[in-house]
């Protein structure tokens, strides 16, 4: 019997996926729960496996198309069949058989804590995207108008058809302006004028590129860098690093930044925030999840360090360990991978000079890292050898002012190069 497997819903308002790679061909023989295919969608990248035990005799789907949820996947004939059509599959694979892998950057809702106006933007997917269907997408477009701005009233959040008509009805003038200044370039397709070699822009690396496009064109970035003498923040890390080994501890400098962040958005909540263009209110958080972007085997990831302004130094260096070994290892979870509401950049040994990092929207501020080396620097008056580090902040200038920004590196930077301050303000 001919078995027609329709992609199931996945949840979390998943409502199409994108096919990354099938693990079978027409003609293959597979198992009943065989990983048949892996499926890029809006939260992360699942494995499917397979329903029914038979034989593969039609693909609907290439690698690099997009499939609707509902829509045939595949067929499968299955053992002693007799060529019917079997009823459709639509009830999703077990959990334990869908395995989280890792997905992109940034980032960043807070599930419970956002208002449901706000768009959500997912670091695990790498992009951001309302929740709609394909026909509401394809609406949309039509109309010029850009669904991160429109009102959900679906289930789940989802932006129907209705919502987008009475959105543009409503005379959303602007963001259909906006929508048609980035839509007004038509592609442009590169010659070859010698060898090359031509790679799809697709999953993972493709949310990448629409996350981080739509970042710069919404927020407006400035960056400002500031040098930071790291001199007693290293002979402080020394002294207790023995103490963390005891512990099982891996002790970096990342847990004492994160300390200093989160004091500084305390005192400066607009950096904690996000603009609800929906209704032009500025969301300013109360809860402190820092985002940590980090290369992954497939590409940027931000890992999200649950309720920094609550956890010590050494519970931080232990998230930290434990976030990063997921990232590496493609087994981090969704909720591990989004949330974040001010993210952090850190390349370690490779951190550069500076850098103008882009925000991982809709979050308004990231911040950069860069390596701490011994250089020279003047103090009383003599040339005296210090550990220096310099710190690159990319703020969005809608709703940080250059002054606002500058503070709050000035106060991060005086608890790092002071770090006994920094104790004396924690809870």
């Amino acid at each position: 019997m001919a078995f027609e497997f329709h992609l199931p819903d996945i949840g979390e308002g998943v409502v199409e996926g994108e096919i990354v790679a099938w693990k079978v061909k027409v003609g293959d023989k597979v198992k009943l729960d065989q990983p048949i295919v892996e499926i890029m969608t809006d939260k992360a990248t699942v494995e499917i496996p397979s329903p029914r035990a038979g034989t593969i005799s039609k693909i609907n789907y290439a690698d690099g198309q997009i499939c609707p949820v509902g829509q045939i996947l595949l067929v499968i004939e299955e053992e002693g069949s007799s060529g019917k059509t079997a009823a459709p599959e639509h009830s999703p694979p077990p959990q334990s058989q869908i395995a989280a892998n890792l997905p992109a950057a940034p980032v960043t809702a807070a599930p419970a804590a956002r208002p449901a106006a706000i768009e959500v933007v997912d670091a695990s997917a790498g992009r951001s995207r309302a929740l709609a269907t394909p026909s509401t997408r394809r609406l949309a477009r039509q109309l010029g108008v850009e669904l991160g701005r429109v009102p959900a009233t679906g289930k789940r959040g989802r932006v129907t058809s209705d919502d987008v008509r009475g959105f543009a009805s409503r005379g959303a003038a602007p963001a259909a302006s906006a929508s048609a200044t980035r839509t007004a370039f038509a592609p442009v397709a590169i010659a070859a004028i010698g060898p090359e070699e031509r790679v799809p822009l697709r999953g993972l690396r493709k949310r990448i590129a629409d996350n981080m496009t739509r970042s710069t064109q919404t927020a407006s970035h400035f960056t400002y860098v500031e040098e930071i003498d790291m001199t007693e923040l290293v002979a402080l890390r020394d002294r207790a690093r023995s103490r963390a080994g005891e512990r099982g501890v891996k002790l970096t400098y990342l847990p004492f930044i994160i300390k200093a962040v989160v004091s500084g958005l305390k005192k400066w909540p607009q950096l904690n925030a996000s603009l609800d263009e929906s209704t032009q209110e500025v969301v300013r958080k109360k809860y402190y999840h820092i985002g940590i972007a980090a290369q992954g085997p497939q590409g940027l990831a931000v890992s999200v360090l649950r309720d920094a302004d609550r956890r010590s130094i050494f519970d931080l260096a232990r998230e930290i360990d434990r976030l990063g070994d997921a990232v590496r290892n493609g087994t981090a979870s969704r909720d591990e991978l989004t949330g974040s509401t001010f993210t952090i950049s850190s390349l370690g040994k490779l951190g550069g000079v500076m850098a103008t990092p882009i925000i991982n929207f809709p979050e308004v501020g990231i911040l950069g890292v860069h390596k701490i080396e011994e250089r020279p620097a003047v103090r009383g008056g003599q040339i005296v050898a210090r550990w220096l580090m310099n710190l690159s902040i990319s703020l969005d200038h809608r709703l940080v002012d250059g002054w606002d920004g500058a503070m709050f590196l000035q106060d991060v930077k005086a608890l790092l190069e002071d770090p006994t301050t920094m104790f004396m303000e924690m809870v």
